[in-house]
């Protein structure tokens, strides 16, 4: 999706540029299914997240009206982890601004689940979000852990954690969830393949 605007440092600039996403995201439906994939993933979550399970649903069923294909989002993709994982009580890392963090967390408190412990990076651009590396994460998620939670959850696509959600995963003897991985193996699960890989945190290794 293209995105005129970058600017993600305050409440106003984040809805701002959801407000680019939703703009946008037709046109990028309509070119990339001339490649014609049987299944699409949304590599973007904010906006799933938004509005709560109504919001996201209401997301999916637009982009599969519009693309004629089934979708996996972030949103239902963490919908579905809390479910096989059995998860009651979370901490979450966002690279988000506040007016972002709040929708994560009444989309997970309508799952039932109690977000104990939160931190949002506020990153100030959206290109700025994939800049984070694993040596400022760390840290936080160590901060983020704590025997009153079941597992840390991290959303926001461009934070890629795949790798180091594996890693944390190891020191803290919990799940630790990917929002990438967690889509990745719902787009697999939905389309039938039922193959586990190590590496990538317990839902594609495990489930």
């Amino acid at each position: 999706m293209y995105l005129e605007t970058q600017d993600l440092s305050s409440d106003d600039a984040f809805e701002a540029l959801l407000g680019q996403i939703r703009e946008s995201i037709k046109t990028a439906i309509r070119d990339v299914i001339t490649c014609e994939p049987d299944y699409l993933v949304m590599g973007m979550s904010a906006e799933t997240f938004w509005g709560g399970k109504a919001g996201g649903a209401q997301f999916t069923r637009e982009v599969e009206e519009a693309s004629g294909l089934q979708v996996a989002t972030g949103a239902a993709a963490c919908e579905a982890a809390v479910a096989v994982l059995g998860l009651k009580r979370i901490a979450v890392l966002t690279p988000y601004q506040p007016v972002g963090d709040e929708q994560v967390r009444g989309f997970f408190e309508e799952l039932g689940v109690e977000i104990v412990r939160l931190h949002g990076l506020r990153c100030p651009s959206a290109t700025a979000i994939a800049a984070v590396g694993s040596d400022e994460l760390r840290p936080i998620l160590r901060d983020l852990d704590g025997p009153d939670v079941d597992a840390i959850v991290q959303v926001g696509t461009n934070l890629s954690m795949l790798r180091l959600a594996d890693e944390a995963e190891s020191e803290l003897g919990k799940p630790v969830v990917a929002i990438n991985a967690a889509t990745v193996w719902q787009a697999l699960r939905d389309n039938g393949f039922g193959d586990q890989f190590t590496g990538f945190g317990t839902l594609l290794r495990d489930y």
